[in-house]
């Protein structure tokens, strides 16, 4: 059986990479449509390794007879769009930050938490969470049902296409303007980027912290455990795709660093390189365009009982994004939720 495909927002960062997973993993789709603002009508996106779409306008499209719409256009567009969608009769899985919190939409990491669609999709919506978040807990989830998690402290250290097209290319005329002595422009970011790290993404809250770091929080126990208490720092730095994480956490019961490593390799979407000695770990670079979550550096966290602390890299477009919607849509086709969710 195959289905009909329609991807919001195809011509951003998140877009055209849910173009090319839907193409790498052969999608059952019977038609792939792709969807952006009415400025993008007419121009041709790369599908697969040789063919193309025409990009067609959001506005103008009608719906009906879609069976999965990807939404990668933000939470503005979403909160539009997605009910309509919805009751034309497709089912939306949305990469924005709209509908997560919803107590009526499943927020699915397919590895950690698929059998929450079990529970029914009211609104016809599944969240993806945010890029870090998404990381974070398939490493987290294998360790949290052997030795259960008490509190987890994460620093981020996300790249600029996690904020969009636009950033990544204000990363490279910064970088440029460094090396030909031009004037340093900081247009996107409230710093200079290049060759600088900035404690701050998204807007401050009353908390002190930032939204960034309150997605994680929240959306790390809604996914998980709501019993985890989760401290997050988020830090944008001036790397191009992937997001790092350093990440310490405490657990219930004993664990060894040797015990976690063994539970960790046999976890799905998880792969261990945590070799002592120089270059036995994951960078950004080796983890762009792989579809895994990098687990490295796995050592005792002698500070507290139970302890351990490791170092956590994956692809954000990737895992963080399109590849993780296009697995939950993977998700509804093989336990046969499709047609009883619409």
């Amino acid at each position: 059986m195959s289905y009909k495909v329609a991807v919001v927002g195809a011509t951003g960062n998140v877009g055209r990479e849910m173009l090319n997973v839907l193409a790498e993993r052969r999608f059952p789709a019977s038609e792939v449509v792709a969807l952006a603002s009415t400025r993008s009508v007419g121009k041709d996106i790369s599908f697969g390794d040789n063919g193309t779409l025409k990009v067609k306008a959001l506005d103008y499209y009608d719906f009906k007879g879609t069976d999965i719409v990807l939404m990668s256009a933000g939470s503005v567009v979403s909160k539009t769009w997605s009910p309509k969608i919805v009751q034309a009769g497709a089912i939306v899985i949305d990469n924005s930050s709209c509908w997560r919190m919803d107590r009526e939409v499943p927020l699915i990491v397919p590895e950690v938490n698929a059998d929450a669609l079990e529970g029914g999709i009211k609104r016809g919506i599944i969240a993806n969470p945010n890029c870090s978040t998404a990381q974070l807990v398939v490493a987290l989830k294998p360790l949290h049902d052997v030795a259960t998690i008490k509190r987890v402290v994460i620093s981020t250290y996300q790249s600029v296409s996690g904020a969009g097209k636009e950033p990544m290319d204000e990363l490279f005329r910064q970088t440029r303007a460094v090396f030909v002595a031009d004037p340093i422009e900081a247009k996107l970011f409230t710093k200079q980027i290049a060759f600088n790290v900035i404690p701050h993404i998204d807007v401050f809250l009353d908390s002190g912290f930032t939204k960034e770091e309150w997605k994680m929080m929240v959306e790390t126990q809604k996914i998980l455990d709501p019993d985890i208490q989760v401290t997050a720092t988020c830090v944008r730095v001036p790397v191009f795709i992937g997001h790092s994480e350093s990440v310490n956490i405490e657990f219930e019961k004993p664990i060894t660093a040797e015990r976690a490593r063994s539970i960790l390799r046999e976890a799905p979407g998880v792969l261990v390189v945590d070799k002592r000695e120089d270059g036995g770990y994951v960078t950004p670079i080796e983890a762009t365009g792989e579809d895994a979550t990098y687990v490295s550096r796995i050592r005792k966290d002698p500070t507290v009982d139970h302890g351990l602390a490791m170092w956590i890299v994956s692809d954000n477009l990737r895992k963080g994004a399109a590849l993780n919607a296009v697995q939950i849509a993977e998700v509804l086709i093989n336990r046969k939720m499709l047609k009883s969710a619409k």
